[in-house]
């Protein structure tokens, strides 16, 4: 089950980048003509037929603006989106240099298959999560929080660096990017006609809706369009299939010949992804999505179990079961309140430390050290000595 050779998912994820930006121009359009319906609702009094075509003449004469408008918007979600998303989280670029252990595991991975080397970046985060963004090979980069680096070992970083290189080199990435901006338009312009119309004083029960004409009824329907736009948006971004999240697996497993390793990392990371600066489509890039929606129909990605799942059955992996993580080191117990040092005269226990070898006060354990004996004489009696336990260093006969 190998991603790489999965040419025809690529070709579809290239087919779906189209559809998606077709459909922004759509839902633009469709924002644009209840923005119209609204204005000519609230500002003439006529009935719902003459109101709906003096919209629509308004919508012919703003559709060009908000062609150059949308465009404008692909063009500069583009080539910004990177700092745009750097803002949200705080992510930073780093060299060889700041980050060796690191750009080594990616370095390694990308010359084994031939793939340019994507920028790094670090999102100061306890939280255990990574993502891959970018439009163009000059623009990937993938992002990973230090709260992973101090957690997952060099084999589970590289299952995780394989994984957003599998969701780059199928343009799993290109696709989310462009969703991000549907999802940001839309907000935008739904957002901006309703703050209008409120900060308007308009009402569905106003004075100016109560005239005997059809403006109530235009914007009953300039509202219900608004809603369709933010369905078919969300509709978007469910076209985004669950199934990337199992090829990127696959390729990871691909790349680094270790399934044990991918497994591991996703049971570490398993609910302990959240980040709390990024925004639900931030979220959607990342390599597990701890927010959950209106139930797993809804989710973006599929839960670790069934992931796991299908590591065990294709790759051959072994699942651990959930994880419990130590938490992180605070400092030395003698640093902590309420914790004294151990004095010099404390009895010591199993686990305390050892018995000068010349102090014959303390008993042996079980489990403690031999303490070594001088030899016996060969005319010394042996009846003055005891007769050796189970656990006792045999002697020499």
């Amino acid at each position: 089950m190998a991603a790489y050779g999965l040419y025809s998912h690529i070709q579809s994820n290239r087919r779906r980048s189209v559809v998606l930006l077709a459909g922004l121009f759509f839902l633009v359009y469709v924002m644009v003509y209840a923005g119209a319906l609204v204005a000519e609702g609230l500002s003439v009094d006529a009935d719902i037929n003459t109101l709906l075509q003096l919209a629509w003449t308004d919508f012919l004469k703003a559709a060009p603006f908000a062609t150059v408008g949308a465009a404008a918007w692909i063009v500069i979600a583009y080539y910004f989106h990177q700092d745009m998303i750097d803002a949200l989280t705080g992510g930073r670029e780093v060299e060889r240099r700041d980050q060796p252990r690191l750009y080594n595991i990616l370095e390694n991975l990308c010359i084994s298959r031939g793939i340019p080397t994507p920028k790094l970046k670090i999102m100061d985060s306890d939280a255990l999560n990574a993502f891959a963004t970018g439009m163009s090979p000059k623009q990937y980069s993938i992002t990973v929080t230090t709260g992973l680096l101090k957690t997952l070992d060099d084999a589970e970083i590289e299952s995780v660096l394989g994984h957003e290189l599998t969701h780059i080199r199928n343009g799993d990435v290109r696709m989310m990017v462009i969703a991000v901006i549907i999802a940001g338009v839309v907000s935008f312009f739904t957002e901006l006609i309703f703050r209008l119309w409120f900060y308007n004083g308009f009402g569905f029960g106003g004075s100016r809706s109560e005239r005997r004409g059809g403006g109530s009824g235009a914007i009953l329907i300039a509202v219900g369009l608004l809603v369709v736009a933010y369905v078919l948006s969300f509709v978007i971004r469910l076209a985004l299939s669950r199934s990337r999240e199992y090829l990127a697996d696959a390729g990871s497993v691909e790349l680094t010949k270790n399934p044990d390793a991918m497994i591991s990392a996703l049971r570490k990371i398993e609910g302990r992804g959240e980040l709390k600066r990024a925004t639900s489509a931030v979220m959607e890039m990342c390599i597990d999505n701890p927010r959950e929606g209106f139930g797993e129909l809804f989710d973006t990605h599929p839960t670790v179990e069934s992931r796991v799942a299908a590591l065990v059955k294709f790759a051959g992996g072994h699942d651990p079961g959930p994880l419990a993580l130590p938490p992180l080191p605070s400092g030395v117990p003698g640093d902590q309140p309420g914790l004294a040092e151990p004095s010099a005269d404390a009895s010591a226990g199993p686990w305390g430390p050892e018995t000068a070898p010349n102090d014959t006060s303390a008993t042996p354990g079980p489990w403690s050290e031999p303490q070594t004996e001088a030899p016996a004489q060969p005319n010394s009696a042996s009846s003055s000595q005891p007769a050796p336990g189970p656990w006792d260093p045999r002697r020499s006969s």
